[in-house]
């Protein structure tokens, strides 16, 4: 699943984006993968799993993530 990341948003949110994959809003900060591990743990509640299902397989530097449901 691939969903876009945006860092220091003023509320954490998860939403519909306009080109159909899920937009995930952060207030973390982009450093040492805290907006990362903020997105997962978000998106996880989401999805209604536990957080250490979802694993990052593409994007760890970028807005644009890719995450595998094991």
């Amino acid at each position: 699943m691939t969903v876009r990341v945006t860092p220091r948003a003023s509320r954490n949110e998860v939403r519909a984006g306009e080109d159909g994959n899920l937009r995930i809003l952060v207030t973390a900060v982009p450093e040492d993968g805290k907006a990362t591990d903020a997105a997962r743990k978000l998106l996880a509640r989401h999805l209604d799993v536990a957080p250490t299902r979802l694993v990052l397989v593409q994007g760890a530097q970028s807005r644009t993530k890719t995450f595998r449901l094991d």
